[in-house]
């Protein structure tokens, strides 16, 4: 199965090397830059799970039309990229091709859809954190490296057998789930959460929580996301949300959303793709979500700042 990995940033050059050293037949579609790098010197990961040193197979926008059409194609792009990343991809789509956004939030599926279709489009979780080291290589930040991957009710699940078949043996967690839209959802609210508080706080869920509003805080936001997961018809478990509550409660967690280090090192951020889809369900389903808001528009005023 040809399976292609737009981008080899933390989240696709992680699971890609972890498909390749297994066996699978995987290239990266990068900028020029990233696949002369990857061409010199191999994709490094260092992992506790296990450090991997691969040579991958690279290949540039410019090249993707010779390469001829994958089975299956995995988005690891940030979701404002999402426009120039169907772009890229267009060449590798054929009539087999199945397409698995791993990317954060739910409303790319329907772009998605709508530019290839719903019989090609997967829905994906990721659950990994993961970083482009300075050297060019990937740093697994934990122990936690999962992926779950399922079919829409009118999407393509006869092309998913294939496909779980060799994610399932890859090395790392896969989930070949019956309800993607839900496993969504419940990644939504957590990283809403997470994300939320630790960049407007600035700090690590532990240090939030060493403050002596930091749990009434994110208690609250995370009640509103859940309110408006419910809301969508997408509620999560008590079990679900109980082991949300756990993680972004800890007192000694150093966990920090990745959007977190983005607004650190002055980079664009996924806020409104995020926070901003999960305000506007709330506002549409009259969810109210003043810790959110609050959220938001700090994010905001850090988007209109760093554009001067």
């Amino acid at each position: 199965m040809r399976i292609l990995i737009l981008g080899a940033g933390g989240v696709g050059a992680y699971f890609g090397a972890r498909i390749h050293a297994a066996g699978g037949d995987v290239t990266f579609l990068v900028r020029p830059a990233r696949a002369e790098h990857l061409r010199q010197h191999g994709l490094k990961v260092s992992s506790a799970c296990g450090d991997l040193q691969i040579a991958p197979k690279v290949i540039t926008h410019e090249a993707l039309e010779l390469a001829g059409a994958f089975d299956a194609i995995l988005l690891s792009c940030k979701a404002y990229d999402l426009d120039s990343a169907m772009t890229a991809i267009a060449p590798a789509v054929s009539e087999r091709t199945v397409i698995v956004p791993l990317l954060n939030g739910v409303r790319h599926i329907d772009i998605l859809a709508a530019r290839f279709g719903r019989q090609r489009v997967l829905g994906g979780v990721a659950l990994i954190s993961a970083s482009l080291a300075e050297d060019g290589g990937i740093r697994h930040l934990n122990t936690m490296h999962g992926m779950t991957v399922g079919a829409f009710a009118d999407g393509p699940a006869t092309s998913l057998n294939a496909l779980s078949g060799v994610l399932a043996g890859a090395g790392f967690d896969f989930v070949r789930s019956d309800n993607i839209a839900q496993a969504m959802w419940d990644k939504i609210v957590f990283l809403t959460t997470l994300a939320g508080a630790t960049c407007l706080m600035r700090a690590s869920v532990g240090a939030i929580m060493s403050t002596p509003e930091g749990e009434r805080y994110v208690n609250d936001l995370l009640d509103e996301c859940a309110a408006i997961a419910r809301a969508a018809g997408h509620a999560l478990s008590e079990t679900q949300l109980a082991s949300s509550r756990a993680i972004l409660t800890n007192r000694t967690s150093p966990l920090m959303a990745s959007m977190l280090r983005d607004v650190e090192a002055g980079r664009p951020t996924e806020a409104d793709h995020i926070l901003g889809d999960m305000l506007a369900k709330a506002k549409a389903a009259d969810v109210s979500a003043p810790c959110l808001g609050l959220a938001y528009a700090h994010l905001q005023a850090y988007e209109r700042r760093r554009q001067g």
